[in-house]
C-alpha cells in the first residue's frame, strides 16, 4: 500500500494526489453537514415532509447540468489555463454559502435564503467534481494511462473515506453542536481546498496572446488522434481566402480600414472559443445520439423518474415516530456505505461479464424486495417477530446501497469504454447529469406522492399506501429493459 502510493506521488506528484484525495474526500464528508440539513429543515424551519423534500430537489438541481462546466472549462480558458482557474472559481461557490450560513442567523431561518445558498454550494461541488475529473483524464492519458484504475481507486477510497467519516460524525456533532457551527467546521474543508488549489501548477495552453496562440490546437479536444483546429485547417484556408478576396474590393471602395490588433487577437479569440464550443457540443450530440449510448441512459433516467423518492418521508418518520437518534442514522449511513463497497466488489468478481438486461432485471426485483422491509418497519410486524427497528434500518441500508451500485457500475463501466476520444469527461459527465436529473426528478414525484396522500409531519397514515406504492411502481423500468442492447454486458459492448 506505501509502495503504491509512493509510486503516485512520483508519478503524478504529491501535491495533485493530495488535492484529488481532499476534493473526493470533501464530496464524500458532505454527509456531516447534509444531515444537519434535513434536521434543520424539519425541526427549525417546520416544513412538511413533501416540502422539505421539494427544497432538496431544487437545491441538487445542479448537478444536472454537469456538462456545462465540462464544456466550459474544455472551451473557455481563464488566463490560458483550463482547469485550476475553474477549480478555485467551485471552491469558493462551494466555501461562501457555508460561511454564511453559519455567521447570518437569517440565511438558515427562511427557506427561500436557505433554498438558495444550498444550490449555490452545490454548484460549487458540482463544477469541482467535473473539473477534477477532467483533470485526472488529461494527468493519465499517454504514457501514464496505464495508471488510470489507481487514480480511480484512490478516489473512491477518499470519497468512501469521507462518507463513512461524514455519517459518523455527523450525527455526534448533531446532538452535541449547534448548528451554526456545524455549518463552520464544514467550511473547513473546501478552505483547505482553496489553499491547496495553489499548490497544483498547469501548464498554460498558451503563453502571452500571440498569432501562435491563435493558431496552435494546444489544449484542445482531440477526435481521433486529430485536433478540431486540424480538422477544420483545409475548410477555413479555403473560406478565408474568399473572404480576403471580398474584403479587398470592398476595402477599395471604402477606402482603408485600421483595426486595432487588440482588436483583432481579442475577436479571433473570441471566434476561437465560440468554434470550440460548438464542435464540443456537435461532437457531444452525435456520441449521445449512438443507440448503445442512449439507450441505457434513456432506461436509466426512466428507472428513477417512474419510481417515486419518499426517502425525505421515510426520515421524518424514523425521527418522529421511531425516535431514532441522529448519531444512529449516522451509523446506518456508515454501513450504506460498506454496503456499496461491497456491492461493488461483488459486482467485479461475479457479475461484470453477465448480460446488462439480466443484472437490472436482478437489481430491480431485490430493491422491490428490499422496499417491502419498509411496508414491515410501517405496520410494525417486525417487532411481533422480535426485530428490532435499528437492526431493519442497518439490514436494509446495507443491502439498498449494495444492490443500487448493480445498477450504477455497469453503466459507469460501459459509458467509460463507448466515449469518443476527446469528450470523455464531458460525456461521462452528461451522463452522470441524466442519473442526478432523473433522480431529482424522482424526488420531486415523491413530493407530490406524498402531498396527494396528505402525509405531514405527524400524520403518517398513509405512509403504508405510499411504500405500496413505490413497490409497485419499482417494476415499471422493467417493463422498458428493451431499451438496453440484448447482448450488453458490464465489460463488452
Amino acid at each position: 500500500m506505501i509502495q503504491w502510493l509512493k509510486q503516485l506521488r512520483i508519478t503524478f506528484g504529491a501535491s495533485f494526489i493530495w488535492l484529488v484525495c481532499l476534493i473526493y474526500f470533501t464530496q464524500g464528508f458532505r454527509s456531516f453537514v447534509w444531515t444537519a440539513v434535513s434536521y434543520q429543515l424539519k425541526d427549525k424551519l417546520k416544513l412538511s415532509p413533501s416540502a422539505s423534500q421539494f427544497v432538496t430537489s431544487v437545491a441538487f438541481f445542479p448537478w444536472s447540468i454537469k456538462p456545462l462546466y465540462g464544456i466550459l472549462s474544455d472551451c473557455i480558458p481563464i488566463r490560458g489555463r483550463k482547469r485550476i482557474p475553474y477549480l478555485v472559481i467551485a471552491t469558493l461557490l462551494s466555501l461562501f454559502p457555508w460561511l454564511i450560513l453559519s455567521i447570518d442567523m437569517s440565511s438558515r431561518s427562511s427557506r427561500v435564503p436557505f433554498m438558495i445558498l444550498l444550490t449555490v454550494q452545490n454548484l460549487g461541488s458540482a463544477m469541482a467534481d467535473v473539473v477534477i475529473d477532467a483533470m485526472i483524464a488529461e494527468a493519465v492519458r499517454s504514457e501514464r494511462a496505464s495508471f488510470a484504475g489507481d487514480l480511480q481507486s484512490i478516489s473512491w477510497m477518499a470519497m468512501a473515506l469521507g462518507g463513512i467519516c461524514g455519517s459518523l460524525f455527523g450525527g455526534y456533532a448533531l446532538t452535541n453542536l449547534r448548528i451554526d457551527a456545524i455549518f463552520l467546521l464544514f467550511s473547513a474543508l473546501p478552505a483547505m481546498q482553496l489553499l491547496s488549489c495553489g499548490l497544483v501548477e498547469e501548464q498554460p495552453v498558451a503563453g502571452e496572446v500571440s498569432s501562435e496562440y491563435l493558431t496552435s490546437n494546444g489544449g484542445s479536444h482531440t477526435i481521433n488522434g486529430k485536433g478540431f483546429h486540424e480538422d477544420r485547417m483545409s475548410t477555413e484556408k479555403s473560406k478565408n481566402k474568399i473572404s480576403r478576396r471580398k474584403r479587398s474590393r470592398k476595402n477599395a471602395k471604402q477606402g482603408p480600414i485600421t483595426e486595432s490588433p487588440v482588436t483583432a487577437v481579442h475577436g479571433s479569440l473570441a471566434k476561437k472559443w465560440i468554434n470550440s464550443l460548438k464542435m464540443t457540443t456537435v461532437s457531444l450530440f452525435r456520441a449521445f445520439r449512438q443507440p448503445i449510448i442512449l439507450r441505457p441512459m434513456s432506461w436509466f433516467f426512466l428507472a428513477h423518474v417512474t419510481v417515486p423518492n419518499i426517502s425525505t418521508v421515510m426520515f421524518y418518520y424514523q425521527t418522529e415516530v421511531l425516535k431514532l437518534e441522529a448519531s444512529f442514522l449516522g451509523t446506518a449511513r456508515v454501513v450504506g456505505w460498506f454496503g456499496l463497497m461491497l456491492g461493488t466488489l461483488t459486482y467485479n468478481r461475479y457479475l461484470k461479464k453477465m448480460k446488462l438486461r439480466r443484472i437490472l432485471l436482478f437489481a430491480h426485483i431485490g430493491l422491490s424486495l428490499l422496499t417491502l422491509l419498509d411496508c414491515v418497519l410501517v405496520s410494525r410486524s417486525n417487532l411481533s417477530v422480535g426485530i428490532s427497528d435499528k437492526v431493519m434500518m442497518l439490514f436494509g441500508s446495507a443491502l439498498s446501497d449494495g444492490i443500487n451500485q448493480f445498477k450504477f457500475m455497469p453503466f459507469l463501466i460501459l459509458s467509460g469504454q463507448l466515449c469518443p476520444p476527446g469528450i470523455e469527461g464531458t460525456l461521462f459527465a452528461l451522463f452522470m447529469s441524466i442519473n442526478n436529473l432523473g433522480s431529482t426528478v424522482g424526488s420531486f414525484v415523491g413530493a407530490g406522492l406524498a402531498s396527494i396522500l396528505n402525509i405531514s409531519s405527524g400524520n403518517f397514515d398513509n405512509l403504508l399506501l405510499a411504500i405500496i406504492i413505490q413497490v409497485l411502481c419499482t417494476f415499471i423500468p422493467i417493463t422498458f429493459l428493451f431499451l438496453i442492447p440484448k447482448e450488453a454486458t458490464g465489460i463488452s459492448a
